[in-house]
């Protein structure tokens, strides 16, 4: 396993960060903490979730399950650098969801509960909360970091503006500010990199990508279609309806090097200078290991211009669009 520093922090992470969103709903805990402990003997030390997670029925679901994985002991605690995320709405009554420090305060409190520890290493917001100032919400976050309850914050789901308007408001109460920036980034999304990725750069934010293969029309869908494997969800199908011609040049690629679809598109995210950690969701344990082996895989140049000619990308603005 190789390992990063986390943006500009000293905090050293797997170049894989496990994401957990199927624990608990998808993934029953027993096959759950499986993936987990295989995970941390592959030497992946990163895993994320939110306290949404489990949701529409049973928000919290997921970090419970990681509580109950992280209490068998055996020093999981201590290798793993564990991430959960704020905002959502976890109830009906005000102030259970949004970034104001009332929230923050309980929300914290209550992923603690769940994921039965005393320290979150990552605290992430999940979404920009607009009828929040950046002073309450990094006052909130500083005393949670005085008190020792998070270490470090991220963001997800931030515009490139959203994350220089932190920073700055950080840098003014002389705090560290974000290290991370969790959006949703692949080979068929990739608006981030009009303004998202500059101002990660710029800033020393680590990009972690989410939905790296694009809720897996980027792992050899047509291929499995043929085969008679249905594995397109709902959203992903009126994609695939648009974009099968550009899916299957690019699954006819990945045959020409030998390998997995899926591989390429986490190999495509890792040869990205900007891109710390893409965050894989495993529902099985075959789909990690499937993951890890996209580690040893090393794209050509020719490779990646290949890439970039089937699913075009965008650079950075305004010289996007402005000359």
């Amino acid at each position: 396993m190789e390992y990063t520093q986390l943006g500009r922090s000293g905090l050293r992470v797997s170049r894989l960060c496990l994401g957990t969103m199927n624990f608990g709903v998808h993934t029953e805990e027993a096959e759950a903490h499986r993936i987990l402990d295989a995970a941390l003997d592959a030497g992946v030390n990163f895993v994320d979730t939110a306290d949404l997670y489990g949701w529409p029925e049973h928000p919290g679901l997921t970090e419970t399950v990681i509580g109950n994985w992280l209490a068998r002991g055996g020093g999981r605690r201590e290798r793993t650098v564990l991430a959960t995320k704020v905002y959502s709405d976890m109830g009906d009554w005000p102030n259970e969801g949004g970034l104001s420090a009332l929230h923050i305060r309980r929300a914290v409190e209550a992923s603690l509960r769940r994921l039965r520890t005393d320290h979150i290493d990552v605290y992430q917001m999940h979404h920009v909360d607009r009828s929040t100032r950046w002073d309450e919400i990094w006052q909130a976050m500083d005393v949670l970091v005085t008190q020792g309850k998070i270490v470090y914050v991220g963001s997800s789901n931030f515009a490139g503006w959203h994350l220089a308007e932190a920073q700055e408001t950080a840098r003014a109460r002389h705090l560290p500010g974000l290290v991370s920036e969790q959006s949703h980034y692949n080979l068929l999304e990739r608006t981030v990199e009009l303004e998202v990725i500059p101002a990660a750069r710029r800033y020393g934010i680590g990009l972690l990508p989410w939905s790296p293969l694009h809720s897996g029309l980027l792992a050899g869908v047509l291929r499995d279609e043929r085969r008679g494997v249905r594995r397109t969800v709902a959203r992903a199908a009126a994609a695939l309806a648009t974009r099968r011609p550009q899916i299957q040049e690019y699954e006819d690629l990945a045959a020409e090097l030998g390998q997995e679809p899926g591989h390429v598109a986490l190999a495509w995210l890792l040869a990205n200078p900007a891109v710390t950690a893409p965050v894989v969701g495993p529902r099985t344990l075959a789909q990690l290991h499937g993951a890890l082996a996209a580690l040893d895989v090393e794209l050509e140049p020719k490779a990646l211009a290949r890439l970039d000619e089937i699913f075009p990308g965008h650079r950075p603005a305004p010289e996007a669009y402005a000359w």
